[in-house]
C-alpha cells in the first residue's frame, strides 16, 4: 500500500520549514518537495499539490486563495496556514480542542484552516468561560500579546537580527499595530462566540520565538460568584484530557516571580500552558504561553494532518 503524499507549498518559510522539521523521519507518509529551481513555478506546485494526497498551504493569503483554486476540483485535501480561509464557513478551523466535535470535523474535512498563534491562545482561553456563562459574549476584552519576531515571517527576521540595524538586543518588546485592525480579530470573534472586538495589543519581543497572551478580567465583568477558583476550574475541566493544553495550578500572591511566565518556556514543543491568576481585588488574569511556531502555527497544522490522516493526533508533536 502506497503512503500518503503530502506537498508543503512554501516549505521554505518559517511555517513550512518547522513543519518539515517535525515531519522529518516519519515512516508513514511521503513528503513530495520540489528543487530550488521550480518550487516557484506555478505548474510544478499545480502538479505537485494535485498529485498529493495533502497539500499544506504555508503562502501569503493572496497566493493561498489561487493555490486552493487549483485543486478544487480534485481528491487533494488542503491545510491552509494563512489567514484567508479562517472564517470561511466552507473551511473546517484547524483547532482539534476547540469543542467536542472540531477533531471528527477536522478528520473528515477536505479544506482546513490552520489557526494564527494570537488567535488560537485567545481562542483556548475564552471559548468555555463563555461557553459556562462565565465571560458574556457582549464582554468587552483587552488582550496583550508577546511575540518572538519569527511570527513576523522571514523579513521581520532579517530585521531584528540585522547586527547593522538598532533591534539586535532591544532591552524591551516593541509594540506595533496598534491602530491597525489586526488579522487574527475575525477568528478570535467568531470562534470565542464574542459579539464586541477585543482591543488586542500586539508587541514583539527581543527573542526569535515564543509567545505570552495576556487577557484581563475586571472584577465587573464577572458575576457575583465568580473568582479565581472558579474561572480555574472551568478550564481545567474542558482541558482535563488534552495532550497538549496544559491548565498550570491557579496563581495565587507568592506564587511566581520575574521567571515564572517566561514567553520561551513552551519553545521547540506543541504545548500550550494556560494559567489563572487571582487578584485580591477579585480581578482574574489569563494567561498562555506557547512556542509561535509549535503550537501557534506549524503544530497544530500537523495536528490537523495527523487527524486527516488518521493516526494518533500526537505522533510527530514534541510535547
Amino acid at each position: 500500500m502506497s503512503l500518503p503524499k503530502i506537498y508543503i507549498d512554501g516549505h521554505a518559510g518559517t511555517t513550512g520549514l518547522r513543519i518539515r522539521e517535525w515531519l522529518a523521519g516519519r515512516d508513514d507518509l511521503e513528503i513530495v518537495t520540489l528543487p530550488d529551481e521550480t518550487r516557484k513555478d506555478d505548474d510544478a506546485r499545480r502538479d505537485c499539490m494535485r498529485a498529493s494526497d495533502i497539500a499544506v498551504l504555508c503562502l501569503p493569503d493572496e497566493a493561498a486563495r489561487e493555490a486552493a483554486q487549483w485543486v478544487a476540483d480534485s481528491q487533494t485535501r488542503l491545510i491552509d496556514a494563512s489567514t484567508a480561509h479562517r472564517v470561511d464557513n466552507d473551511w473546517v478551523y484547524g483547532l482539534p480542542e476547540l469543542k467536542s466535535d472540531q477533531r471528527a470535523a477536522i478528520a473528515a474535512a477536505k479544506l482546513v484552516s490552520n489557526p494564527g498563534c494570537y488567535s488560537s491562545s485567545t481562542i483556548l482561553l475564552l471559548r468555555p468561560l463563555i461557553d459556562a456563562g462565565v465571560i458574556e459574549h457582549d464582554a468587552a476584552i483587552m488582550i496583550h500579546a508577546l511575540s518572538g519576531y519569527s511570527g513576523g515571517g522571514r523579513g521581520l527576521i532579517e530585521r531584528w537580527e540585522d547586527a547593522s540595524g538598532q533591534l539586535v538586543g532591544l532591552p524591551f518588546e516593541a509594540p506595533y499595530a496598534l491602530t491597525a485592525r489586526h488579522k487574527h480579530i475575525p477568528e478570535m470573534m467568531k470562534y470565542t462566540g464574542l459579539k464586541l472586538e477585543p482591543q488586542f495589543e500586539p508587541s514583539v519581543g527581543p527573542f526569535r520565538c515564543g509567545m505570552r497572551v495576556q487577557v484581563p478580567l475586571h472584577v465587573a465583568m464577572l458575576g457575583a460568584q465568580i473568582d479565581g477558583s472558579r474561572v480555574h476550574d472551568v478550564l481545567s475541566e474542558r482541558y482535563d484530557n488534552e495532550h497538549f493544553v496544559k491548565v498550570q495550578p491557579l496563581v495565587k500572591a507568592a506564587d511566581f516571580d520575574e521567571l515564572t511566565f517566561d514567553p520561551q518556556a513552551c519553545n521547540d514543543s506543541n504545548r500550550i500552558d494556560l494559567f489563572v491568576i487571582a487578584h485580591p481585588s477579585g480581578h482574574v488574569l489569563l494567561m498562555a504561553v506557547l512556542d509561535n511556531l509549535g503550537k501557534g502555527a506549524s503544530g497544530m497544522a500537523i495536528q490537523s494532518l495527523n487527524l486527516m490522516l488518521g493516526v494518533p493526533e500526537y505522533i510527530g508533536l514534541p510535547a
